[in-house]
């Protein structure tokens, strides 16, 4: 299917660019960026085998266009004054001034949300529009924002968390908008700089941090509208390195449905632990056999791999939902 430049993102945008420069100055262009930068990108990357030259000539326009209208230097000025100030030596000064400095942010509408009973914020906000009030949450904390969201109906509550997996940035206009409308709820000044908010990441530590059950119940609803989001989401939650974390009863019952083949290919670029982990709970013949087939195993796409690693990681969810298995749920969840 051809692609249309115009309805790209920014992120898709840089992947074909990257494409186009090739793979040693993609390789400097990643090490300069975040790690969520880097994977946003590359989801994109997989697949293409091809980039038309329309595109590609759209793509280094545009990107011609950018630096010409964004030439200078970006910095992170809060980075940049903390270092500056901590670099002087004076330490009663550098916290005298820090502190100052911070306490000019108190009692505004984004930070007021933060420091208010997660019950009293759900009633705030549950007139509002659910993009408004993915915006809002997702300037919070994440164990903040799941807390809050225990609060919401659960048709409301999945709109608003796709929503918030949706945004990518937002212009500080519409971040004046919202707390200028905060400004009139709770009183207080606004803030200007907090534009990078929300996006699957940010949804995916919220998620982390509620019930399994309301987890289920919200990417079931986001299914419902967005199949390629929810999916995207279950990937980031739980992925085949975290399954090490299983018990061995849970992981046999697991295995007994994956077929060798997959699980081959699942292992090919799996670390350690988790081959250990597999290969404890099925037969020393079986892990043989593995084995060999792994050592004659060719090149093979990095996607199949994930594909057929996220397959397993699906069979185990199913397990889950059950009440066959337990799975876990980050760094938030210890089995006992």
């Amino acid at each position: 299917m051809k692609k249309d430049f115009s309805k790209m993102n920014g992120a898709e945008k840089a992947a074909y660019l990257l494409l186009c420069l090739g793979e040693e100055t993609t390789s400097q262009v990643f090490r300069e960026l975040s790690d969520e930068e880097v994977r946003w990108i590359s989801n994109y990357m997989r697949g293409v085998e091809h980039v038309p030259a329309d595109l590609a000539r759209q793509v280094v326009d545009h990107f011609r266009r950018t630096q010409e209208e964004y030439a200078g230097l970006f910095v992170n000025g809060s980075d940049f004054m903390n270092n500056a100030l901590t670099s002087t030596g004076d330490k009663a000064r550098i916290e005298s001034l820090l502190e100052e400095l911070n306490s000019e942010f108190d009692g505004k509408p984004l930070e007021t949300i933060s420091m208010m009973e997660p019950r009293m914020v759900a009633d705030l906000l549950k007139n509002e529009h659910p993009q408004t009030v993915a915006l809002i949450l997702s300037t919070q904390k994440a164990e903040h924002t799941s807390n809050v969201l225990g609060f919401m109906e659960d048709d409301f509550r999945s709109d608003v968390v796709y929503r918030i997996a949706r945004i990518e940035k937002v212009s500080p206009e519409v971040i004046r908008q919202i707390e200028d409308a905060l400004q009139r709820e709770i009183g207080g000044f606004v803030k200007k700089d907090q534009h990078h908010v929300g996006g699957l990441d940010k949804v995916v530590e919220i998620l982390t941090r509620m019930e399994r059950r309301m987890e289920q119940n919200i990417l079931a609803g986001i299914e419902e509208v967005d199949a390629e989001t929810a999916e995207k989401i279950r990937n980031l939650l739980v992925t085949f390195e975290d399954m090490v974390e299983i018990d061995n009863r849970g992981m046999q019952k697991i295995l007994r449905e994956v077929k060798n083949e997959t699980l081959t290919l699942a292992l090919k670029t799996a670390p350690e632990t988790i081959r250990d982990k597999i290969f404890q709970n099925i037969s020393e013949r079986a892990a043989d056999m593995i084995m060999e087939d792994l050592e004659a195993l060719g090149p093979v796409r990095l996607s199949d791999v994930e594909k057929a690693q996220q397959s397993i990681v699906k069979i185990a969810l199913r397990l889950e939902e059950e009440g066959q298995v337990v799975m876990p749920k980050g760094s938030q969840d210890t089995l006992v």
